[in-house]
């Protein structure tokens, strides 16, 4: 018996495969809502990937025609800040220690503080509008900044300057202060 013609061959195939198909409809029905949902996301995801890769080839072309700037003008670290002069045992800071003229009295902070040894704020009360601000870092401080007012920016200095006097948030405070009151 000799073999049927090659096109005959691939038609009869063709005709299986449709028969198998038609019996898997059924599951394939089920799964095309996951499947279109699936390879969308994917179309998705791949051009939001080329996108930002557009996007890191424009800042590095544009990159080398201008320059940014190292040091926002904004930003003040410690180490750029003038060494104060010794004053025989006096704090070292209190050149950073805004004046009593920048807090009007009605901005003081409402909490009281109770007489306690030096050196122990363990149990100072927290300021009103920050609660959580004796234990924050200076990150964490800098991520609330924008959501304060400048009366709680007010209160919140007042209290540093009154317990821990910590160079680094004063001035913070005091910067996003007179930022605020520029505008």
């Amino acid at each position: 018996m000799s073999p049927l013609p090659y096109p005959v061959r691939i038609a009869a195939g063709l005709v299986v495969t449709a028969v198998e198909q038609a019996r898997e409809l059924p599951r394939h029905a089920v799964e095309l809502p996951v499947t279109a949902v699936s390879q969308a996301l994917q179309v998705s995801m791949r051009v939001q990937q080329k996108v930002t890769e557009l996007a890191i080839k424009g800042d590095r072309a544009l990159g080398t025609l201008r320059p940014a700037d190292d040091v926002p003008a904004w930003a003040t670290f410690d180490d750029d800040l003038p060494a104060p002069e010794p004053r025989n045992g006096a704090s070292t800071v209190a050149s950073l220690r805004p004046t009593v003229t920048e807090i009007p009295v009605e901005r003081a902070p409402k909490v009281v503080r109770a007489p306690q040894d030096p050196g122990t704020d363990a149990d100072a009360p927290e300021p009103s509008s920050l609660p959580e601000y004796p234990s924050m870092t200076i990150p964490q401080l800098r991520g609330k900044l924008r959501s304060l007012s400048v009366d709680d920016l007010s209160d919140l200095l007042a209290w540093e300057t009154a317990h821990e006097n910590r160079p680094a948030y004063v001035t913070m405070l005091t910067n996003r202060i007179s930022t605020l009151s520029e505008q």
